[in-house]
């Protein structure tokens, strides 16, 4: 009987080994929910710490030349800034034409959908007048064959105007977060190696912990830095093909939409999609014809996918190692996880988290499922 039961249990390390699993998922799940709680803190901290590491080579550089680092991330952080405010200065008169050329796009609109209301109806127009009498005689039925009196409704904002506060609401938010990132990037450049040194302090006493720690920050200072680079370039390519199609079809403000097509991409996917509606509605705002508008959206949509999904993703599929659907579907939790700040910050964290894997012996299995090439991952893994 006894030797029975030592056959039946299972043995004690795949017991354990079970429990660590269901420890590890349970502890993975805490660790999104706090994630996702604490959006409003994480997300300032992390855009900090990423702008510190893709601004560093510029506060060096002024160190080289015998300028504090204090000093130089005060001037470096001021020049970026400096440059921001010019170019929407340079922008403004023509964002100031767009936006009083709205009342009239408004009135465009209203005279297109009276001028489609007047048309004959269909299927769907009878449905919904067949729907409307039922009612009206379910009310007369109730009310002894009166006809019901409803007072008049109490005026109600209209959708456009709720989506307008919604978004001013919101873009004071991210004025707020982008002003707490910058300070703490500040800090950050001004400290210098402080930060790191201590991290690698607290790595242990051991040489072999230490050198690891110093390869990990080390390859993400190249990750982050190499994915500003790509963003830049990619961004550029947009706005420029944006202001080329629209030149091309004869829009006016092109170089306008084609600094906003370049800043919306900056949201992957999400930004090319407004890019594209928003240019779709500024082109029938100006030539009132459905069609040429739908073609302009068209042209700008596959300029956005070719260089912005399949360049983009290319691109930054080589630079970091890893492969596209990784990179898709970090994205896509990101942005569920934290919105516009984390499709925009989803990629350098994944390079990020997949630099730390590849130099923990522990966990270099699971640099297969995010490198190009599992294979070649695997053998690098096999030599260190």
């Amino acid at each position: 009987m006894a030797e029975r039961k030592d056959k039946e249990e299972p043995p004690a390390p795949r017991r354990q080994r079970s429990a660590l699993t269901a420890l590890i998922v349970l502890a993975l799940f805490a660790v999104i929910a706090a994630a996702k709680i604490a959006a409003a803190f994480l997300i300032p901290v992390v855009v900090g710490m990423l702008a510190s590491y893709s601004l560093k080579p510029l506060v060096v550089a002024l160190e080289r030349v015998h300028i504090h680092r204090a000093i130089g991330a005060a001037v470096v952080l001021l020049l970026l800034s400096g440059a921001l405010a010019g170019g929407v200065l340079l922008l403004r008169d023509d964002a100031t034409a767009a936006l009083s050329e709205l009342p009239n796009a408004a009135r465009k609109i209203r005279l297109a959908a009276q001028q489609s209301a007047r048309q004959p109806e269909g299927p769907v127009g009878h449905v919904r007048a067949a729907a409307e009498e039922l009612n009206r005689a379910a009310v007369e039925a109730t009310s002894g064959g009166k006809p019901a009196t409803t007072p008049p409704p109490a005026p109600t904002p209209t959708v456009l105007q709720q989506w307008m506060s919604e978004q001013s609401a919101k873009a004071l938010e991210v004025i707020v977060e982008i002003g707490i990132a910058g300070l703490l990037a500040y800090f950050l450049l001004a400290a210098g190696d402080t930060f790191r040194r201590k991290l690698v302090h607290a790595a242990g006493p051991t040489l072999a912990a230490r050198r690891i720690t110093v390869e990990i920050l080390d390859e993400i200072d190249a990750q982050v830095q190499r994915y500003l680079l790509t963003m830049v370039i990619i961004n550029a390519l947009i706005g420029v093909a944006t202001w080329a199609i629209l030149m091309g079809f004869g829009m006016a403000h092109a170089a306008l939409w084609g600094v906003v097509a370049a800043v919306l991409h900056i949201i992957p996917y999400a930004g090319s999609a407004l890019t594209i509606v928003a240019t779709g509605f500024a082109a029938f705002v100006q030539f009132e014809e459905i069609p040429r508008a739908l073609l302009v959206a068209l042209c700008v949509g596959i300029a956005a996918t070719v260089i912005g999904m399949g360049l983009s993703a290319w691109i930054q599929g080589r630079a970091f190692r890893m492969n596209a659907v990784a990179v898709f579907v970090a994205l896509l939790f990101f942005g569920w996880l934290w919105g516009g700040w984390g499709l925009l910050v989803g990629v350098p964290l994944l390079a990020i988290a997949k630099t730390t894997l590849d130099r923990i012996p522990s966990l270099e299995r699971f640099t297969m499922l995010l490198s190009e090439d599992p294979r070649a991952a695997a053998a690098a893994a096999e030599k260190r």
